[in-house]
């Protein structure tokens, strides 16, 4: 299976990619920065998805991982909702596509966090759902992760800070945050086995969205 992440240099995108790549998948790697996974199944192509015109031509897609995603930036909505749409559009036309996965957050259904990056990615789940509708009856399935804290570095202002993470923790019943491999086992089940659910945005927060309403930052 050929499959694209988005975002494949860092964070979970880096992750997703090598658990592909153990599967024995082919990944095709869409990041601005340099590539950081180096392996004979997988080929990087250094892109702005801001810009469609950066994206690379590449046949045959089987999955499509739209992941990566600026956080409280001036850039948040063109880059997270517009280059996502930019990315998908071009490459959804596949005729052997199996799947389509959003990475969301947690704030698309909370609306925490910073006013760009919860409407961008409040605008990721709506785009979702007409993908969603316009593929099903290829057999397509098109869903989202809503992901609450992932420990990556994108996240360190906070997990470094011992105030914050303590009042991170006590709003969060689960006491914990997701690992990127925890993540790319739910990107692995939604695209490679799941077969029946489709235009679904998935929280997963270890209960400290779905069940508080407070957000910490530093």
């Amino acid at each position: 299976m050929k499959i694209i992440v988005t975002g494949s240099s860092s964070g979970i995108g880096k992750a997703v990619t090598e658990r592909c790549l153990s599967l024995g998948h082919t990944v095709c790697g869409i990041d601005r920065l340099p590539a950081t996974v180096c392996h004979s199944r997988y080929a990087h192509y250094t892109a702005d998805i801001r810009n469609a015109a950066s994206l690379p031509e590449i046949d045959g897609v089987g999955i499509l991982f739209n992941n990566a995603g600026l956080q409280n930036s001036e850039d948040d909505i063109d880059n997270n909702l517009k280059g996502t749409i930019n990315v998908t559009e071009k490459y959804i036309a596949s005729p052997v596509l199996r799947s389509v996965l959003f990475n969301a957050s947690a704030s698309s259904v909370s609306g925490q966090e910073f006013p760009l990056y919860a409407a961008s990615k409040a605008g990721i789940v709506g785009y979702m759902k007409n993908v969603a509708i316009r593929l099903a009856p290829r057999g397509v399935t098109v869903n989202a992760l809503s992901l609450g804290g992932v420990k990556t570095a994108l996240n360190e202002p906070v997990m470094r800070d011992p105030v914050c993470w303590e009042r991170i923790m006590a709003v969060t019943p689960l006491k914990k945050w997701m690992t990127v491999e925890e993540v790319a086992d739910w990107v692995v089940f939604l695209t490679l086995q799941n077969r029946s659910m489709s235009g679904q945005n998935l929280l997963i927060d270890n209960g400290e969205y779905g069940l508080n309403d407070t957000f910490v930052w530093p």
